[in-house]
């Protein structure tokens, strides 16, 4: 009962804090505020969060976690590209619920549009995507049995694949239907499309002329 509780009051600051955020905006938004609409005290606040900026990435942090145990589930026959491509599909499979048993996604995305437009919180937010792509970089080089500081290879695929899915994320943010499923349509059309990319010949005129 104390636990459901306590999970009880994190979500409901936690809500509170994303709604009082992109109604008037995240620098304007006191911690006051955020706790008179839930109706406890600022200590009760800082029990759950270190300060407004750890609560506009809660959700986030939540799905890159989900994303995390995905990846370290992934059986050790695949490639790494593989490994990441079906984990981030999986989480996508699984983490809407989690995310509606707090928020409803079309706040997480307007928290996301948010986070983007946002100075503070998009240095913010680039700093945490470095500390990410170096954390599933380690995870790669792990369970392909590399040295990260040796071996390029893990920091290439990692980088390439996060930036594929800093460039969906952003058109998400940017789309009208705000559900889990476009997201995750989005994010399997854009990966399928990184080895034909990398590897072809863009050229409007490759081929012409030919034959």
């Amino acid at each position: 009962m104390r636990e459901r509780k306590k999970r009880h009051t994190r979500d409901a600051l936690l809500h509170a804090a994303l709604d009082l955020f992109t109604t008037q905006g995240y620098e304007e938004t006191t911690v006051d505020e955020i706790v008179d609409t839930v109706e406890v005290s600022q200590r009760t606040f800082f029990r759950y969060f270190t300060g407004k900026e750890e609560a506009a990435f809660a959700i986030q942090e939540m799905v890159e976690s989900h994303f995390l145990s995905e990846l370290r589930r992934r059986p050790a026959s695949e490639t790494p590209f593989e490994a990441l491509r079906r984990a981030v599909l999986c989480a996508w499979n699984t983490i809407g619920e989690a995310i509606e048993a707090i928020v409803t996604v079309e706040l997480h995305m307007r928290m996301y549009q948010m986070i983007e437009s946002t100075p503070p919180l998009l240095a913010a937010h680039l700093r945490r995507h470095i500390d990410l792509e170096n954390r599933i970089a380690l995870l790669i080089a792990e369970r392909e049995g590399l040295d990260v500081e040796t071996d390029p290879r893990p920091r290439v695929a990692v980088a390439a694949f996060c930036g594929v899915m800093r460039v969906t994320g952003q058109l998400w943010g940017q789309g009208r239907d705000a559900d889990v499923d476009s997201l995750r349509t989005l994010t399997e059309t854009y990966l399928d499309q990184l080895g034909p990319a990398l590897a072809g010949n863009w050229r409007a005129e490759a081929g012409a002329g030919l034959g």
